[in-house]
């Protein structure tokens, strides 16, 4: 019997991080992303010479049908669904100050990361509550939302990334409540600086701020670190947490004079 868990933007950085994590703990894994499958192709085929079983599904979390999608396409070919991470985002197509913010913008970003998250944390957890009532063998579903310190840190040239992300730590609470009577629990990963594709043009200048101690911990943190924090909110111990966030930041969030 295998586990089954589904990471969304997991291609690349972090996503693609927490799938190996989840792989290396015998998860079946469903990746997805924006990419057309046959783009993939080269990571799948990588992954599976490695031993693993990946699937991969094209989905655009910020479209309705493309959800609608997914979760049918996990629902009709695997029939169950044990951890689901909620990785995929984006951020601005350009860095604006806040006086100049566009809707355009901010729509775009809210579509993706505050909505797109909320709707899908909706759909796998009626999808496992639908799964709970199936002869199941040990099924103990967990749902983990991946945000970012920008959650509760303010960037005022991408505003509309930091209220999104603050806004996918209330939906871990609420839905953490919500399923507390399905013994269903949700975790908030949140991310620090990380050594990513996303970071790269700027990798010097977050260099130099651990050095100068923004971060406790002096140095970038990489992508295994986010899927170790992600993989102790699906092993179980944390279970009576659920609500928690895991802050996998080299010590970013703690306040110091």
């Amino acid at each position: 019997m295998y586990k089954i868990a589904a990471v969304t933007g997991s291609r690349r950085g972090i996503g693609y991080g927490i799938v190996k994590e989840l792989i290396s703990n015998n998860y079946h894994v469903i990746m997805s992303g924006v990419t057309a499958k046959e783009e993939t192709k080269e990571i799948i085929e990588g992954l599976r010479v490695q031993g693993a079983f990946v699937d991969y599904v094209p989905c655009n979390i910020g479209e309705k049908e493309d959800r609608d999608m997914f979760i049918e396409y996990i629902k009709k070919n695997y029939g169950r669904l044990d951890v689901h991470v909620n990785n995929a985002g984006t951020a601005p197509k350009e860095r604006v100050d806040i006086l100049e913010t566009t809707e355009e913008s901010f729509d775009y970003v809210m579509d993706v990361n505050a909505k797109g998250t909320f709707f899908m944390c909706q759909q796998a957890a009626n999808l496992m509550i639908e799964f709970q009532k199936s002869d199941l063998e040990n099924y103990k579903p967990r749902i983990i939302n991946i945000s970012s310190i920008s959650a509760f840190t303010s960037s005022v040239d991408r505003a509309e990334y930091c209220i999104a992300k603050a806004g996918i730590s209330m939906i871990t609470k609420l839905f953490a409540a919500r399923l507390s009577e399905y013994n269903i629990p949700v975790f908030e990963v949140s991310p620090g600086i990380i050594r990513t594709d996303m970071t790269r043009a700027v990798t010097q200048k977050y260099e130099k701020m651990i050095e100068e101690g923004i971060t406790p911990i002096k140095r970038m943190g990489e992508p295994e670190d986010v899927a170790k924090c992600v993989m102790a909110a699906v092993s179980g111990q944390l279970d009576f947490a659920t609500g928690q966030v895991l802050h996998a930041d080299g010590g970013f969030h703690i306040r110091r004079l």
